[in-house]
């Protein structure tokens, strides 16, 4: 279904692949890690998945659950965790990245909506990256991990939003760039935007249900203001 924009009252942002851009240092160092894994992996593919790996998941201990439940294997996992938990000490000691456009994005969709954050990454660090890029005045709320018993892809964070924007679930439009994203804003009754500035493909963020696809938040002005 096009995207209705007349429903549009209020909007979610992801942060991982739709505001912050993703550190490829640190996917490369994942890589490396799981590459003699690679026959257990998705399309046998070491660098996707680590990829995924980056943007999909939160932390080390989300990580030991996913991979356990996904490919039933133990030792191989507490390694991997070990190595990923001294890497992730590392990796919090740097600065993000912001992806293209977003400061102006979010500067030309103020006047006109209220937004929040929307993400499933924990609040230390959601929180140091809209800080270091002078963001948290934009959003009306911040919804992170650790904001509601369940994250995405469960609607539970979108209702959340939306109670805080003053808004129903249906009014908002909820930004991604993962089918998580999309899953949790069509679970609560948003539409939904893909992006195809972080991890998502066209064809399954399409297959999942969003309602446009972007190359790009700065794509968020023409159809939206």
């Amino acid at each position: 279904m096009p995207l209705d924009r007349d429903r549009i009252r209020a909007l979610c942002f992801d942060i991982d692949g739709t505001l912050c851009d993703t550190d490829d240092m640190w996917a490369r160092k994942v890589e490396m890690i799981i590459r003699p894994f690679r026959l257990l992996l998705p399309q046998r593919d070491p660098r996707l998945f680590s990829r995924r790996i980056i943007m999909g998941i939160e932390s080390p201990g989300n990580l030991i659950y996913h991979l356990l439940d996904r490919f039933q294997i133990d030792d191989e996992i507490a390694w991997i965790f070990n190595k990923l938990a001294k890497l992730n000490r590392n990796h919090l000691r740097r600065e993000y990245w912001i992806i293209a456009g977003v400061q102006q994005t979010l500067h030309a969709l103020s006047p006109h909506f209220p937004m929040s954050v929307v993400s499933a990454k924990g609040e230390k660090g959601t929180l140091a990256f809209l800080e270091q890029f002078s963001l948290l005045p934009f959003f009306k709320t911040i919804i992170t991990a650790q904001t509601c018993p369940y994250t995405k892809p469960y609607p539970d964070p979108i209702y959340h939003a939306a109670k805080e924007m003053g808004v129903d679930p249906a009014e908002c439009l909820m930004i991604g760039d993962t089918t998580v994203d999309i899953r949790a804003g069509r679970a609560a009754g948003a539409q939904t935007a893909g992006l195809l500035c972080g991890f998502g493909q066209e064809d399954e963020l399409r297959r999942a249900g969003a309602d446009v696809i972007l190359s790009g938040p700065s794509d968020l002005i023409n159809i939206l203001v």
